[in-house]
């Protein structure tokens, strides 16, 4: 049997889309087209370029960075991190440094101005005006008779009627007493006649510092008596002056008088029977060696030999 049919009934071997193989077949660019298509496509790089040329499409890893593998800063990162805090520090400190004591002192000229102003008005405004009568301008004004004294002047007065009530006290011990007075030795010196041993028991007796310190011995435990000269009772300087009586030797019932009356001698030099005066002038007895006075002490005590207490003294040699 025999088919027939026309040739679009016989189908190829090989049968394709005609429309797609139309697409499929793309026609060469020129060389202008391809430079035109060049110029606008954006720069790739040369792997991507060859990428493109072969097809290729296949991402490319991308580097990542972990908490494990930090990337490190450069050191110029680091030194403006270090020194930005060191820089704003100073400019802190340099404006800190010229601003605030200027703002101090401002406040301060300010506030003292405004103070002495706010008196200024307080002054002027509570001023007062007060007018004296004539009456009273001319009306007496004395004292009335009274009178002030001075703590000064009491005191000396105070001093001075002790003193009367200590010599009247020795006035009485004196009326007493029978013996020589150290005037009475004193002008037995002075006349040719010869006294008896009543009279001056020293009398025979050459001056000498040892002789002198022999005879205020004698007196060792006569009582103090305030202006006290003779064996009833002495006083400091009228023990001095009655034992230096007995050998001729004048002395005034006074310490400053007694310290002028002698020659001053260095302290290396002292021997028994010279007189220590205090410096002060407020004392004065015999000098007996290392460092020891004989004396007439204070109110209550009497004639003794007893350390020397302080170094402000010196000494003094009577007749020389």
């Amino acid at each position: 049997m025999t088919q027939t049919g026309s040739a679009a009934d016989v189908t190829p071997a090989n049968p394709t889309n005609t429309a797609n193989s139309t697409l499929d077949t793309v026609a060469p660019l020129t060389r202008r087209a391809a430079r035109e298509a060049e110029a606008k496509t954006p720069k790739r790089s040369s792997a991507t370029r060859a990428m493109r040329a072969t097809g290729t499409h296949a991402k490319q890893p991308v580097a990542t960075r972990t908490a494990s593998d930090p990337q490190k800063p450069s050191s110029s990162s680091r030194k403006r991190r270090f020194m930005a805090p060191i820089v704003l520090t100073m400019a802190a400190g340099m404006f800190g440094t010229m601003a605030v004591p200027a703002a101090f002192a401002t406040t301060q000229q300010s506030g003292a101005s405004d103070t002495a102003t706010a008196q200024q008005a307080i002054r002027t405004t509570q001023s007062q005006q007060l007018s004296v009568s004539d009456a009273a301008a001319l009306a007496d004004t004395s004292r009335d008779g009274y009178s002030a004294t001075s703590s000064a002047t009491l005191a000396a007065e105070k001093h001075a009627a002790e003193v009367q009530a200590a010599r009247a006290a020795t006035a009485a011990q004196y009326a007493s007493y029978k013996g020589p007075t150290a005037q009475d030795y004193l002008a037995s010196k002075t006349t040719t006649s010869t006294a008896s041993a009543s009279v001056a028991p020293a009398a025979n007796t050459p001056f000498s510092l040892p002789a002198v310190v022999a005879t205020a011995k004698q007196y060792i435990g006569t009582p103090y008596v305030f202006g006290g000269a003779d064996p009833s009772g002495f006083d400091c300087s009228g023990y001095v002056m009655f034992v230096y009586a007995q050998y001729g030797i004048k002395l005034a019932h006074s310490v400053p008088l007694q310290d002028q009356a002698g020659t001053t001698i260095p302290t290396s030099e002292a021997q028994p029977g010279d007189v220590v005066i205090f410096n002060n002038e407020a004392h004065d007895g015999f000098y007996m060696g290392n460092g020891m006075i004989m004396d007439a002490p204070k109110p209550g005590g009497s004639v003794s030999i007893r350390p020397i207490w302080t170094s402000d003294y010196h000494i003094v040699r009577m007749g020389v």
